[in-house]
């Protein structure tokens, strides 16, 4: 059985091991952009110089299970087409190629590798007395402008958004509020209209300077699969049935961001357990048995807040928030255990 994952983070690392150790004599092969397992929860890290998101992929992926590095063009029949023209068949394929950001001319978006890393260029570049300004109040623009602040306590950070931390409620919305406070970060509730010539202006209409303006709102999908022919939802996610497979063509898996999952949000702990339940799917699928119906369910948002500090708001299954919270060094050890399972990074973290 030939089984091809497209796309390498969170969701396709872990359907790809899960993959080669439950079903027998598969030959799997992991198609991503670029050669490394790219933490995407770790990137305000990255951009703020205070640890590493990039892993070789191949140090993450079990034994046996090939690399492929390019671009998917196109999935069609039983193959795909790469943007070098080169085509690979597939049996079964998992659709995992996450969400996208759409930064705001004259922003840097923080959400992707690229992104990142020219955002950690330019922010090692500013002299003190710089201002950044972080665009986005939920949990990516609260964790990037934190780890910012807490990394470079010599520059002005400011975050501007609707509703600040309205991801979180209660005790746990003022504990991510008072750590900013803490931080020294500005919060504007206000949107972001233009940027340029180091200048924000507001949709209030106020102009604030800026030397570097960060993008921290992700949104939307890759046109894979809509390009691709395969039916996708108003925000462009693959519609999957109830065991995760394209209603167009049930030999393609969707996971993680691009699977359009009722209730679901955006998020590696979303991802992890749509893979698992996808990859033991076929599993029992290639046994000759009925595939279990996937069940969303959460527990918590865990929210970094600088180096030493987060908050974990627990949450209903179906997402909805409870009153009950954790913060400090146990918020921060929840967040580990949420999102992967363990500490994430590991090869035990993505199905290894």
């Amino acid at each position: 059985m030939k089984v091809v994952v497209v796309g390498a983070g969170y969701a396709g690392t872990f359907a790809a091991n899960r993959v080669a150790k439950k079903v027998k004599g598969a030959e799997v092969t992991v198609v991503n952009a670029r050669p490394e397992f790219v933490e995407r929860i770790r990137l305000h890290q990255q951009i703020a110089g205070t640890a590493a998101a990039a892993t070789p992929l191949t140090s993450m992926l079990r034994a046996g299970v090939r690399t492929r590095i390019g671009t998917v063009e196109k999935i069609g029949d039983g193959t795909l087409t790469l943007d070098d023209g080169e085509s690979i068949d597939f049996d079964h394929l998992f659709l995992a190629v996450g969400s996208t950001v759409r930064p705001l001319a004259g922003t840097v978006p923080v959400g992707t590798w690229e992104g990142a890393e020219q955002a950690r260029t330019a922010l090692a570049a500013l002299p003190a007395g710089s201002a950044v300004t972080v665009v986005g109040g939920g949990p990516t623009g609260i964790e990037t402008a934190t780890e910012v602040a807490d990394a470079r306590p010599d520059v002005q950070v400011r975050l501007i958004g609707s509703s600040v931390a309205a991801c979180l409620s209660g005790g746990a919305r003022q504990r991510a509020l008072a750590a900013l406070r803490r931080l020294g970060v500005e919060v504007l509730d206000d949107g972001v209209e233009e940027a340029a010539g180091g200048v924000v202006r507001l949709r209030s209409g106020r102009d604030l300077p800026s030397d570097l303006t960060l993008w921290a709102i992700v949104e939307g999908v890759p046109e894979l699969a809509a390009r691709s022919g395969l039916e996708v939802d108003a925000e462009g996610r693959v519609v999957v049935d109830e065991y995760l497979r394209s209603v167009t063509d049930g030999r393609i898996f969707a996971v993680g961001d691009c699977a359009g999952v009722p209730g679901s949000r955006f998020g590696c702990q979303t991802a992890a357990p749509q893979a698992r339940a996808a990859a033991d799917a076929l599993a029992r699928l290639a046994g000759g048995r009925e595939p279990e119906p996937y069940s969303l369910r959460y527990v918590a948002r865990c929210v970094s807040l600088g180096r030493k500090d987060a908050v974990a708001q627990f949450t209903h299954p179906d997402d909805s928030l409870k009153d009950g919270h954790l913060k400090g060094g146990t918020a921060v050890a929840f967040k580990r255990i949420v999102y992967v399972g363990t500490k994430y990074g590991t090869r035990k973290a993505v199905g290894a």
